[in-house]
């Protein structure tokens, strides 16, 4: 492969971010389901370390991984 690959965006940073955004899609929808939204709501926004919390912070990490994957590469 040549040292200029147009297409960007495909490296293991910006998957890795897309599995982070889906794992916590996943489970904001599972609880959305199993629950209904104003529990949703309430555990998002209590004092206590939730699976909703988690997702949102999954989120925002997977969100960082791929706006890392697809900084320009200087060498």
């Amino acid at each position: 492969m040549s040292q200029h690959y147009p297409r960007r965006g495909r490296n293991w940073y910006s998957a890795m971010g897309v599995l982070f955004v889906v794992v916590g899609a996943i489970v904001l929808v599972q609880n959305l389901i199993i629950w209904s939204p104003e529990f949703v709501v309430d555990f998002m926004f209590n004092g206590e370390i939730t699976n909703e919390k988690v997702s949102l912070g999954m989120f925002a990490f997977g969100g960082f991984l791929i706006l890392w994957g697809f900084r320009k590469k200087y060498a």
